[in-house]
């Protein structure tokens, strides 16, 4: 399922805020981002709409299926290149800002390469 990369922001963010929080709101999702709350109203509209999440009465989001499908692959390929690029000496910080990056343009089968490598040389 390939959706715009501003809209898988959104979701990996509305995943691990949900991870570290235990809920999480319009206004985290602006916080976290250093986005205006309109903005991030209207991808929460479009979200919504395209079925990846629902708003609760009380404002909380909670992820659907399908977008927590895609915020958990998200995250594994974050949490893997992430991993990959600190393994070849750079920075925690540097290396998972540019984990977030990568992780919306690498394709399928260079991400499977990358994680065999790891997984034959880290064990």
């Amino acid at each position: 399922m390939k959706i715009q990369q501003s809209a898988e922001n959104y979701i990996e963010t509305i995943f691990m805020l949900t991870q570290k929080n235990g809920s999480v709101r319009s206004i985290d999702i602006a916080n976290e981002l250093g986005f205006s709350k309109p903005s991030v109203s209207i991808a929460m509209k479009n979200l919504r709409e395209n079925g990846y999440i629902d708003v609760m009465g009380d404002g909380t989001i909670t992820l659907l299926p399908p977008g927590r499908e895609i915020a958990e692959g998200l995250y594994m390929r974050h949490t893997i290149l992430t991993e990959c690029l600190t393994l070849l000496g750079v920075s925690k910080e540097t290396a998972s800002e540019d984990a977030c990056k990568i992780e919306h343009i690498l394709s399928e089968e260079s991400f499977n390469a990358i994680k065999a490598h790891l997984d034959k040389t880290v064990k």
